[in-house]
């Protein structure tokens, strides 16, 4: 169950705080009267907090002090001590703020549009495009680790709209290294286009332009000759291949 989140007039936000003191027993239950509750009411708190858990597909100790698989009786709950909990205010308070100004709209529809946690993350602790998440980690890790990253991704997420897993998001990864002059980056990641949509003649001539941009002139002909095959009206490639052949 998703509880509607409209909070009008917030001046501070603070996430959920439960009362502190030594686990007694390993055994918990909702606090029926929980400190520090600034947002939500205390009848609120249990479907938004699991609400929050679904739409991040994260747990308790994801913002909370406490060990993954013990008790919830000896987490700290009240502790600020992880950043995540910090950045949660900030983000409840966005929330509210949004569904705020939302609320100023005239629905185009039956019923006025709302912003969900979930709205974003979809089951991600942070919400970021396939190309930013594969951008972060090549940056981290290499390009390598970035396609094994892709390939973890879509096994997870693919269909559930977590991310969009459309040629667009490697190609447009692909143009970003080519315009920093990552070359062989840009090439390694066009190729892998090419591997998950074979039959896009787009993806073939992004791949033509890195092959250029490289000098490799056999590779660039075969591939702007694949995307014309493919595309016939593709008259980038038609023109790549008459530079490429003349040798201009």
């Amino acid at each position: 169950m998703w509880v509607r989140m409209r909070w009008c007039g917030l001046t501070a936000a603070a996430f959920v705080l439960f009362p502190a003191g030594p686990a007694v027993a390993q055994e918990w239950t909702w606090p029926e009267e929980p400190e520090n509750l600034e947002i939500l009411t205390a009848q609120q708190l249990r479907p938004v907090m699991r609400g929050f858990t679904r739409a991040l597909g994260v747990r308790c100790s994801h913002c909370h002090v406490g060990e993954e698989g013990a008790s919830l009786a000896t987490y700290d709950f009240p502790s600020d001590e992880k950043q995540t909990k910090v950045t949660a205010r900030v983000m409840l308070q966005m929330l509210g703020d949004i569904n705020e100004r939302l609320g100023t709209i005239e629905p185009s529809g039956d019923r006025a549009v709302n912003m969900w946690c979930h709205t974003c993350h979809r089951g991600r602790p942070r919400p970021m495009t396939i190309e930013e998440e594969l951008g972060e980690t090549l940056r981290a890790e290499g390009v390598e680790a970035a396609i094994a990253r892709y390939d973890e991704l879509k096994d997870r997420f693919y269909g559930r709209g977590a991310y969009d897993f459309g040629e667009a998001g490697l190609n447009n990864l692909g143009y970003e290294l080519l315009g920093a002059g990552e070359v062989d980056l840009a090439v390694r990641i066009f190729q892998k286009n090419v591997e998950e949509f074979p039959e896009s003649g787009n993806a073939h001539d992004s791949l033509g332009e890195a092959y250029m941009a490289r000098g490799d002139t056999e590779r660039a002909i075969a591939s702007y000759e694949q995307s014309l095959e493919l595309n016939p009206r593709n008259q980038n490639a038609r023109d790549k291949l008459q530079e490429l052949r003349s040798g201009s």
